[in-house]
């Protein structure tokens, strides 16, 4: 097994009035050329924006674009012709391929937004746009993995991208073992709240471990967690 620690201080940071975010890889103004990516996993931002705030409207292309809503609620508005409200426990997911624009502002005068913003590399470049949003129940990752998104789709989000996004609420103690899709793949395991070793390492609230070249991760709940786990190629 290979791995890449990344502790939640040593990420980048953007604070603004209106907006402040942590960033695992470098992003924006912020550049670490030993977090440039991890596999085909580009970007995963931690945001908090302030009410009645947000990002105006602005293009991407050629990225698989997931939003996993913490807590608050978020106006969207694109180029597709979709304008949505995406609420906590929401997944927002966005083939940019050929080219989409975008806004995305805090609807509520009164509460802070807070989201995990994550692009991943696509599988093929000038893909078709399309977006999609579902509510994920937190019952369904008490002490099990839920997918979120899946090559496959279905019950999940389709993404179009050899990458599973699973979240799963563990009880203290708890151990639970997660198979990678083949020899190639590899997991980014981030953990949203808690503490927990993975495959014998320690991590706390936000810090994140990337591991790869072994066929199982395993985790262990030092206390009560919430754990996010991205498999992705690495090539």
């Amino acid at each position: 097994m290979k791995f890449k620690f990344h502790p939640s201080a040593e990420r980048g940071v953007n604070k603004m009035a209106w907006l402040d975010s942590k960033f695992s890889f470098s992003f924006a103004h912020w550049y670490d050329p030993q977090k440039i990516h991890f596999g085909a996993l580009r970007v995963l931002n931690d945001d908090i924006i302030a009410p009645s705030m947000g990002f105006g409207m602005h293009p991407h292309d050629n990225m698989e674009i997931v939003t996993i809503m913490l807590s608050g609620e978020l106006q969207h508005k694109d180029s597709m012709g979709h304008t949505e409200i995406i609420k906590a426990g929401e997944v927002q997911h966005m083939t940019a391929g050929t080219g989409i624009m975008h806004s995305e502002v805090n609807s509520s005068s009164t509460e802070e937004s807070k989201l995990l913003q994550i692009w991943v590399f696509p599988r093929a470049h000038n893909l078709t746009p399309s977006y999609d949003q579902r509510y994920f129940d937190e019952a369904g990752r008490d002490s099990q993995w839920q997918f979120l998104a899946t090559p496959q789709g279905g019950e999940s989000i389709k993404v179009q991208q050899e990458a599973y996004f699973v979240r799963r609420k563990m009880k203290p103690s708890e151990l639970a073992s997660y198979e990678l899709h083949g020899e190639y793949q590899g997991a980014y395991i981030f953990v949203i709240e808690g503490s927990v070793s993975v495959n014998g390492h320690e991590l706390g609230r936000r810090d994140a471990i990337g591991v790869w070249e072994l066929d199982q991760v395993d985790i262990t709940a030092s206390k009560e967690a919430d754990v996010l786990l991205i498999e992705i190629p690495m090539r």
